[in-house]
């Protein structure tokens, strides 16, 4: 005879839990908002039960859910764009001198993006000299500035696009975001050949006997090492660093390929990135950089 209540697996899972596991989770229950939990980060860390590198991360993945695409993009004044109708000599130019991988191109206006154009993608042109420009380009996708991270991030992983135009609630162009800006939050900054470690120092000699100079380098360091005076014993201290004073001297955010000369010294800008300079080259002054 069969059994009329036949046993059923339980749905349910076994709570391992000890009593007194249970107990203490009665007692200190776990954290009611995302500041008690960065703290209990900082706790495990401190008792040696996740690593520095790992909390920050973990901080960062949290602080990320509160921030939208307007807080970290490329505003649009600081955009490298390329316009469809220049030589393809220049658009080559802007693409060896900025280093980046993806510009926006725009056609009339700057506000007009049509498209996306890929660096790799320019050498196709090699090989087919009979494709133009317009062939190449990938299409652009628009975001809202509004957008959270999260949401991006989700997106980008989707559609496997790297970069996005940011849009402003009056549908213009307001800046770039790309999944480097976004994976920044969370690990930190991605460092790139021009990068060096702190520890590593700020000034460099080079072959043709120039140096190369960190943007961040301090004023004081720069003036010691080159035994200059950057700045007249009687002037304000407004800047801290090479790159700030180099930009305020300029009056503009510096571009790669642009130089300027202070002190006899000739700063050539070699690579920028969010809008500061991260690399200088400097070398005594020639007479034809002083009349140049």
């Amino acid at each position: 005879m069969s059994d009329p209540h036949p046993a059923r697996p339980s749905t349910l899972k076994e709570d391992k839990r000890t009593f007194l596991q249970k107990i203490a989770e009665f007692i200190h229950p776990g954290p009611d908002s995302k500041a008690e939990l960065i703290e209990t980060l900082a706790d495990a860390e401190d008792n040696d039960i996740i690593g520095a590198e790992s909390r920050i991360m973990l901080e960062g993945v949290i602080r990320m859910a509160e921030l939208t695409v307007a807080d970290v993009m490329v505003a649009a004044p600081r955009m490298d764009l390329l316009n469809i109708d220049s030589a393809h000599d220049d658009i080559l130019g802007i693409v060896i001198d900025t280093a980046h991988s993806r510009f926006p191109v725009y056609e009339g206006e700057r506000e007009n993006i049509i498209g996306i154009l890929l660096a790799k993608d320019l050498l196709k042109l090699q090989r087919a000299p009979e494709l133009n420009i317009r062939a190449l380009l990938r299409p652009a996708v628009f975001v809202p500035e509004s957008k959270g991270l999260n949401d991006l991030l989700r997106e980008f992983r989707g559609n496997r696009n790297h970069l996005a135009i940011a849009i402003d609630e009056f549908g213009r162009v307001a800046g770039l975001i790309t999944i480097e800006d976004v994976l920044e939050q969370i690990v930190g900054e991605i460092e790139d050949e021009f990068d060096i470690d702190d520890n590593e120092g700020d000034i460099f000699g080079l072959a043709d006997r120039t140096y190369r100079v960190s943007g961040d380098t301090a004023i004081d360091r720069v003036g010691e090492a080159f035994g200059v005076k950057l700045l007249p014993t009687d002037a304000e201290q407004q800047f801290d660093t090479i790159g700030g004073l180099i930009a305020h001297e300029m009056g503009h955010v510096p571009k790669r390929g642009e130089h300027h000369l202070l002190a006899g010294l000739n700063f050539v800008v070699l690579h920028t990135k969010g809008g500061a300079v991260r690399w200088f080259k400097v070398s005594p002054a020639r007479d034809e950089d002083a009349t140049g």
